[in-house]
């Protein structure tokens, strides 16, 4: 079974001012003249990590990693002013162009493959392939499923029981509505308990079995703040598009000449496997792996065998 690539340092690592207000993390890796790919991390608001960096050969690709906005060591942190779906589509343009690269490879996970789709389908010829993992298109359905209920709920009581904990009975209708305002609360209290809430639900559903290492991730204050501020932000607003305009015909038909691979832990509770089985209807020309055995995560075995099978396999193009 093939592993991670063993871990590396950067070797150029910047901010990039996208804005007046907004300075985005880049950190290249690997083969300077290599293949470019850019990571798109999930979210929104997780940022990246420099494990992200090791699912891609460094001695084939140049690897490029990009913290969004308002997330990981992008300025300012939590941000939401200015920060929307296709502020970050336009982010990702602005970096393609500052780094030089005429057409790269683009590789996103959950809400990382909300806006891989979301940059392709604005950008189609910047695209050489795409790898989708964990498919999340932001439709309503989809966020009630996990933050609403019924759906994930079913599946992980002991934990919703305290993620509802924090939403009064009285506002319990829209529960994201009721997060947004507690995380956008003037009272850091409120903020905070609120954050470590929204954020340990997250950590909690993303295995097939828990992991307490990346539960504890709700308890280091500023990450929580960052993720659930700016997921919270996004989802309140529909992701500025409509409802399942990612999967619409005219969407798909943009991008039906991008080699791609969709590949989906079946027993994903954040973001379940109808989605993914939704967009290879939708795309048929795309490549579908469903791991049988796997969740959300993309440490989870099965999950990482197949993205690097895939990056391995998109390495191949000329």
């Amino acid at each position: 079974m093939p592993s991670l690539y063993p871990p590396i340092k950067p070797y150029k690592t910047e901010h990039l001012a996208v804005s007046d207000l907004h300075k985005l993390s880049v950190r290249q890796y690997g083969k300077q003249d290599g293949q470019p790919v850019l990571f798109v991390h999930g979210g929104p608001g997780g940022g990246c990590d420099g494990k992200d960096a090791q699912r891609f050969d460094p001695e084939v690709y140049r690897i490029v990693l990009v913290d969004q906005r308002g997330s990981g060591e992008s300025l300012p942190p939590a941000e939401l002013k200015d920060n929307t779906t296709w502020d970050l589509v336009e982010d990702m343009e602005k970096v393609r162009k500052h780094l030089e690269i005429e057409k790269w490879h683009v590789f996103g996970g959950s809400w990382g493959s909300t806006l891989s789709l979301g940059y392709a389908q604005t950008h189609p010829d910047r695209v050489k392939s795409l790898t989708l993992r964990g498919i999340f298109t932001l439709r309503r359905s989809e966020l009630e499923f996990f933050y609403q209920g019924p759906g994930t709920d079913n599946y992980f009581p002991d934990f919703w029981e305290e993620y509802i904990s924090v939403i009064p009975e009285a506002e319990r209708n829209d529960v994201i509505k009721a997060y947004y305002t507690r995380l956008t609360s003037k009272d850091d209290k409120v903020r905070a308990e609120a954050a470590r809430a929204w954020s340990r639900w997250e950590m909690a559903t993303s295995r097939t079995e828990i992991d307490k290492d990346y539960l504890d991730r709700a308890e280091d204050a500023e990450f929580a703040d960052r993720f659930a501020r700016i997921e919270a932000h996004f989802f309140v607003n529909a992701g500025w598009m409509r409802d399942g305009q990612l999967l619409e015909k005219e969407s798909i038909d943009k991008i039906r000449h991008i080699p791609a691979v969709i590949i989906q832990g079946r027993w994903d509770s954040v973001c379940p496997a109808k989605t993914a089985w939704d967009l290879h209807r939708a795309w048929p020309e795309a490549k579908f792996v469903m791991v049988p055995d796997a969740g959300h995560s993309a440490n989870e075995p099965g999950i990482e065998k197949a993205l690097l099978e895939a990056t391995a396999e998109f390495a191949k193009l000329s």
